[in-house]
């Protein structure tokens, strides 16, 4: 009896040992962000850098690396007047107005920065991940998402919201984003963003305890496709400097739509 018993042990484990790995592999395909072919039938324009780091912790400096991107905001900020003249948020503009938003009461987040950085001088500290990529923002005039991998639901995806989906604000409110509007959704109707670039989610802001990040730059101007990699790799870059952490790199267009990362 005990070969039998042994060779039934043997299967039991190689059962066991499939099913982990079946659901490891599971997880891993879920690990996904994209948008909906809908989003790219509509605006084809798009052009999307992706990054996701892991080991982001608050204790960093990334002054030097801020700086830097301030200085590129400042220097084209002076050479436009204002941040409206600059290409990147005239296509943005563009955009919303398509969706049926006013402009000037909904910006996309880029734009909201340059202005605040044109009128203060300066962008109040958050956090050090936040700080970067604000300052990445403004420098290259192009919305940044920095989600908390730890509260998504993957996989994610750009899409019309349907009405149902719940999006937590930073005061703590639960709102439904209006059916139609474009918005982050996960698997469980969770939405990370109201109006697509305009404004993030409570939910999976960056806070202290953070320490993986999807983040998320989408431009939709003339050389949209050339400008979001060079803010995706320059914003890689900076992360690496701080952190000692190397960001895995995407890039999404209607005919490579999805990014598997983690």
């Amino acid at each position: 009896m005990a070969p039998v018993e042994v060779a039934n042990c043997q299967d039991v484990w190689r059962a066991i040992s499939f099913k982990t790995a079946h659901a490891r592999d599971a997880t891993l395909r879920a690990m996904q962000f994209g948008h909906h072919p809908e989003i790219w039938r509509r605006f084809p324009e798009l052009a999307a850098g992706t990054l996701y780091v892991a080991g982001i912790r608050p204790q960093v400096s990334v002054a030097t690396q801020a700086e830097r991107f301030n200085a590129i905001a400042k220097s084209r900020l002076d050479a436009a007047g204002t941040e409206s003249d600059l290409p990147e948020i005239k296509a943005w503009r563009a955009v919303f107005s398509r969706m049926g938003l006013k402009p000037t009461q909904y910006r996309c987040a880029s734009e909201s920065l340059l202005r605040r950085f044109r009128k203060e001088g300066a962008l109040p500290p958050i956090h050090p991940l936040i700080d970067l990529c604000n300052a990445a923002s403004i420098a290259y005039a192009i919305p940044v998402a920095a989600l908390d991998a730890a509260q998504i639901a993957w996989p994610l995806q750009v899409r019309p919201a349907t009405g149902d989906e719940n999006y937590l604000s930073f005061a703590n409110e639960v709102e439904h984003p209006e059916p139609g509007e474009v918005t982050f959704a996960d698997a469980r109707g969770q939405a990370h963003a109201r109006r697509w670039t305009h404004r993030q989610s409570g939910l999976s802001a960056i806070r202290d305890g953070t320490a993986s990040v999807l983040i998320v730059m989408e431009a939709v101007h003339a050389s949209a496709a050339a400008d979001a990699q060079a803010l995706r790799d320059a914003l890689a870059d900076a992360i690496a400097e701080a952190w000692g952490a190397v960001p895995q790199r995407g890039f999404l267009t209607a005919a490579s739509a999805t990014f598997e990362f983690g």
